[in-house]
C-alpha cells in the first residue's frame, strides 16, 4: 500500500495539480533577481527586481514592480503580467507570463518582455522598444 500511495504522489499528475505561487525569490538565466509579494485579494502584487544585465553606465539598482495575476482563485498555473520602473534609466519594461508546476514540482515563470527607452524623437521611435524572455526559477 505505502508503495503504491507514494507512486501516486510522485507521479506526473500530482506534480501538475501543484499550484503554482508567484509569491516568493525569483531568478532567471541572465542572473537577475526579483522579490513578489503575496497577492492581495484583487489578485495584484508588488515587488522589486534586480536586474544583471543593462546597457547602461549608471549605477543599477533594485527596481520597483507592480503587477497582477489573472483570476487568482483559479485554476494551479495562472497568467500574470507586471511592470518594472527602472530607477537607474529612462525606460519601462513589462513582462507577461506564466506561472508552470514541472512534473518534478519545480516552479518556473515562463515570461516575455517589451523594454521602451525614451527617445529624443518620433523620428528614432524606431529603435526604441526590445523584446525578449525569461525563464524565472524560484530561489525560495
Amino acid at each position: 500500500c505505502g508503495l503504491l500511495l507514494t507512486l501516486a504522489l510522485l507521479s506526473p499528475g500530482a506534480a501538475a495539480a501543484r499550484k503554482c505561487v508567484l509569491q516568493g525569490l525569483w531568478r532567471n538565466e541572465l542572473g537577475s533577481n526579483m522579490t513578489l509579494s503575496a497577492l492581495d485579494a484583487s489578485g495584484t502584487f508588488s515587488g522589486s527586481y534586480h536586474t544583471a544585465v543593462a546597457a547602461t553606465t549608471k549605477q543599477i539598482l533594485v527596481s520597483p514592480l507592480q503587477g497582477a495575476q489573472q483570476h487568482p482563485r483559479a485554476k494551479g498555473q495562472p497568467t500574470f503580467g507586471f511592470t518594472v520602473q527602472w530607477l537607474f534609466a529612462d525606460s519601462t519594461t513589462v513582462f507577461v507570463g506564466q506561472c508552470f508546476v514541472d512534473p518534478h514540482g519545480k516552479e518556473m515563470l515562463e515570461t516575455t518582455w517589451l523594454l521602451r527607452e525614451e527617445v529624443r524623437s518620433h523620428s528614432d521611435a524606431w529603435r526604441a522598444t526590445r523584446v525578449g524572455s525569461s525563464i524565472f526559477t524560484r530561489i525560495k
